[in-house]
Formats: C-alpha cells, structure tokens, sequence
C-alpha cells in the first residue's frame, strides 16, 4: 500500500513538473497568459481530461493526476505565498490608507452581488433560500487569479492593485459569515444567526489581535535570532512558520488562510527582513501557485458542463455583467477613478474557488438540488477559466477610456511642431533620458498611458500628454511628422513593438531608439523597425562588469576599451541574430 502510494506521488509529480516545465512554457509562446495556462493544463491533464480518456487509452493514464486531493495541500501554499508577498509590499500605512475601499468598496460590491444574483435567480423560478445561497457563491472573486495576473504584470501595487486588492481583502473576511449564513440557511435552522454571527467576528478578531501582537513584539527579534545562529536556511525556516502559523490562526478562526499569510507579511515588511524573505520565496511561489491553478482546472468538469452549456453560457454572461457592474459602482462610489474602476470590475466579475466550497456545503444542506449545484459548478468554473481573458479586455477597456477622458488636455496643438523629441513611456526611464536632453536644451514631448504620471508630470511643467504611442492618431498629435526623433522607454515587448512600428510607418527617416529588456526583446524591436536598442540586462552585466575588472585592478583606460569592445559585440549579435 505505502510502496503504492509512493508511486502515484512520484508519477504525478512529473505530470506537474512536465506540465509547469514544457506544457505551460509552450502555452506562454502562443501568448497564452500563464495563469490560464495552468487553468487549461490541469483541466486537460485531471481526471475529466486525459484521465476520461484512459479508460479507452491506458497509456494516456501516464499524462493525467492520479490523486488530485494529495496536491492541494501544496497549492494552498503557493496562495499563502502570493499574499505574504503582497503584504511584504505594502505597509501599515498604506493599508490604512485603503480602509475606505475595504470596508466601503468590499462590503458595497459583497453585498450587491450577493442581492443582484439572487433577485435574478428568483425572477428565473429559483426558491429564495437557494437563490440566496448561489448568490454568496458566486459573488466572491478568486484572490489568487487576480492577484497573480496583476503580479505578472508588475500592477499589484498599482491603483488597478490596490483597489482590487481593498476588495478580496474584505471578501477574505466573508469566509466564515457566508459558512454560516448557508448553514441557516438549511432546512430547520432559524434559530440563532445573530449569535453565530458575533462568535465568528469575535474569534476572527481575536486571531488577527494574536498576528498583530506577534508580529510587533516577537517577529524582529525571532529573525534576528535566526540570522546570527546560521543565516538563510533558519530564515526560510522561521518564515515558513510565520506565513503557515498566521495562516493557521485565521482559518481556525473561520476567516481565510488568505489573510492570515498576508498580515504575517505586511508584518515582516516593517523589518529589515523584508528583502531576505522575498528572495528566498519567489521561486516556490511561482511553482506552488502554479499548481494551485491547476488543482483549479483540474476539478473542472467539461462533460457535465456541456450537458447543459445553453444554461450555463446564459448563467456566465449574466454573471459576468452583474457583477461587473456592481463593482464599477462599488469603486467610483468610494473615489476610485473610472478607468481603473472599470478594470477593476473586469477584474473581480468572475468567481472565485470559494464558490465551490459554497457550492457543495448548500448541496450537503438541502438548499440546493444536485442540477442546480451542477450548472452553478458550472458558471465558476468556466469564470474562472475567463478570467485572464477578462483582465486583459478591462485593461483595453480602460485605456481607451482613459485616451477618451484625456482629450481635455488636448496634444493637437503639436502636429505642426518641429524637430523635437517624442518620448513614448515616460517612467523612470523616460525621465532620466529627458532630464538629460534638458541641458541641451531640448523640446520634449512624451506620451504616457499612466494617467497619474501624466498628470504629475503635467504639474511639473512637462509636455505630457495621455495616449498609446502604438496609435497612428495620437503619434500625429503629437508632431510625429516633424519629430526629430523617437525613443521607445516602455519595457513591455508587446507594447514596444507596436509603437516601434507605428512609429516607422508614420516616420520611416527619423531615427527611432528604444529600449529593450533583454537580447530577444531586441532583436524583435530591430525587426519592428528601430535603429538602436539597449538592453537592459546588457548593460547591467557591462556594468557589473566594469565594476568587477576595476577591483581586480585594471587601469581605466584599458577597461574603458574591454566594457566597449564587449558592447560592440552584445549588440552585434543582437543585430545579427
């Protein structure tokens, strides 16, 4: 039996390893975002997938889980990860400073999906307890889906972030309240409810007070006891127990394990710890979460969902335009700013995991029948399976929206300027090139997609001006046909290469300069059209390397000539390449 199990362990952690390791990378070259690599890599290697189709092909059973429940100890895990990370990120402050959202935008967006999905579903014929309860499953989004999208994006902290982040935050809190609620919600339980209630607030109040006062009075200390007796393996070790242990005193308080692994981390970001622990984490985080997306396909049935796909397509796109609105008015009613309301909403319309725990505790209860739990199983799944997809279409969304409300600042007083500089992307990167080109007295004019930047720029007295440098219409707004040079700072490939050939379509004489990430982003932006790229991980290695044969001594002169030499030849073979 051990010997077994064993096996079954060893097999299915090479159909994990050989999905993470080549499936998913395969999945990421066809520009299929990772989180729903996953998704579609569980969904296709999970018993509803090739482990269906081993019962005619028994050699495809060597490609599928054979035990999917043994994994999700470990996916868990990953989640945790995800928001201790996240918490490392942000501070108390800056917490505080999201209480409105919390509090005003969570319980505004929790409380009207719940009651918009089930007045619907009584209009439809659903009983009133039943429409209650799928209300509560569905009207939570998954933290993790939507926290990692952001993560790859490097927006988590962002305004698009920190809003969506206010509201999963809030709804981390519900998991205990809507266990409840559903639990009354059974046949014979009236009795009680405003009890219950209390004892699951004070509880979680008692183990969030517990995190607290560990973290501000125990935490420094225990790490730097770990520090001086051995270094990072006593790190890892103790930050392990602090992300599993807050994480364990949240959920038995009924909240999420969630929000216990994000308080241990905001606590560890006050420390001097914080970058240790970030370091020592991120390459697991990515694995384990990966996994945890794949538990998530993997319980998706496609068979039973296609059985009644007219209602479950129906029961999606409501779903989806519910709750998306609900959360556009959620975040403008508390100060969000409309563009990233709306991809915020985009953001949060789909359901999350918790919908199925939702899900099968009502069918457990008698509240809803098995067809009912089956198309409501149904509708998450396949909104989760969208959700990338919609994070991406919130953001198009968005940034058209943002070009639409910018037209007050108004770039069409640029066509007919002449030989200066369009800076497309005006990040760090872009002010340290016009901060130089100032002392040459150069007239700059940038285009910035961050609406924010734009207008703190703007205060400051720069020719800014909100727009996507890709578009032919708003290059020409701002002078594109008598620029005398174009330079691409946005370190976006995708985005790059686009504005690169916009931008040699429109200019096919003018130099244009960009700058890429790495040699592959290069030699893509040559083929778009640039005449000069850096990369970045160029010239941080020249440097390093500069710094390095200088303590061994070299004289200047002589690495001045190595560091050019090597240069000349790491951008000769990105061009020839």
């Amino acid at each position: 039996m051990g010997d077994n199990l064993h096996s079954i362990w060893l097999k299915d952690a090479l159909v994990f390893l050989f999905a993470a390791g080549v499936l998913v990378p395969l999945l990421r070259m066809a520009r299929v975002p990772s989180v729903l690599g996953f998704l579609l890599a569980g969904l296709a290697l999970g018993p509803f997938g090739m482990g269906a189709l081993a019962e005619s092909w028994p050699w495809l059973g060597h490609l599928a889980f054979s035990d999917p429940e043994a994994a999700k100890p470990f996916a868990e895990l990953g989640v945790l990860f995800l928001l201790f990370l996240l918490g490392l990120e942000l501070s108390f402050e800056k917490l505080w400073m999201l209480r409105r959202l919390v509090f005003g935008a969570g319980t505004f967006q929790a409380v009207a999906s719940v009651a918009a999905i089930a007045i619907v579903l009584v209009f439809a014929g659903l009983d009133g307890h039943a429409a209650v309860a799928v209300g509560l499953a569905l009207a939570l989004s998954s933290t993790a889906i939507v926290m990692q999208t952001l993560t790859e994006e490097k927006r988590a902290t962002g305004p698009v972030g920190r809003s969506a982040l206010a509201v999963l935050l809030f709804q981390d809190m519900l998991v205990a309240p809507i266990l409840i609620l559903i639990g009354f919600l059974a046949p014979g339980r009236d009795e009680g409810l405003f009890s219950a209630l209390l004892e699951a607030l004070i509880q979680g109040g008692i183990a969030v007070a517990v995190i607290l006062l560990f973290g501000r009075f125990v935490l420094r200390d225990a790490f730097g006891l770990a520090a001086r007796a051995g270094g990072r393996d006593f790190l890892m070790g103790l930050t392990l127990l602090t992300i599993v242990g807050g994480a364990v005193l949240t959920a038995s308080a009924g909240l999420s394990l969630a929000l216990g692994a994000f308080l241990a981390g905001l606590l560890l970001g006050e420390t001097e710890f914080k970058h240790q622990a970030e370091v020592d984490l991120e390459p697991f985080k990515g694995l384990l979460l990966g996994l945890f997306f794949m538990t998530v396909g993997i319980g998706l049935d496609l068979a039973t969902m296609l059985a009644g796909l007219p209602v479950v397509l129906a029961g999606l796109a409501a779903l989806l335009a519910l709750k998306a609105l609900v959360a556009v008015a959620a975040c403008r009613a508390f100060g969000v700013r409309p563009a990233h309301a709306l991809e915020t909403a985009f953001l949060l319309a789909p359901a999350g995991e918790f919908a199925f725990v939702v899900v099968a505790t009502a069918a457990s209860g008698g509240i809803l029948d098995a067809a009912t739990a089956t198309t409501v199983t149904g509708v998450a799944g396949l909104s989760m399976l969208a959700s990338p997809l919609m994070a991406r279409l919130g953001r198009k969304l968005a940034d058209r929206f943002e070009e639409a409300a910018g037209a007050d600042v108004d770039p069409a007083t640029f066509p007919d300027l002449t030989g200066h500089v369009v800076i497309a992307g005006f990040g760090r990167v872009g002010r340290t090139i016009a901060h130089m080109l100032d002392a040459e007295a150069a007239d700059i004019v940038a285009l910035e997609r961050d609406a924010a930047v734009v207008s703190r720029e703007r205060a400051a007295g720069r020719k800014v001006y909100l727009g996507d440098a890709a578009r032919p219409e708003i290059l020409s707004h701002a002078g594109a046909a008598g620029a005398s040079m174009f330079i691409v700072t946005v370190d976006n490939a995708h985005d790059a290469a686009a504005m690169v050939r916009a931008v040699r379509q429109m200019r096919p004489d003018a130099p244009v300069l960009a700058r890429a990430r790495d040699a592959e982003h290069a030699r893509e932006l040559h083929a778009a059209g640039a005449d000069f790229v850096i990369p970045d991980a160029v010239e941080a290695g020249l440097q390093l390397a500069a710094r390095a044969l200088s303590e061994f001594g070299y004289a200047s002169e002589v690495l001045g000539d190595r560091i050019a030499a090597e240069r000349n030849a790491a951008y000769g073979r990105a061009d020839a390449a």
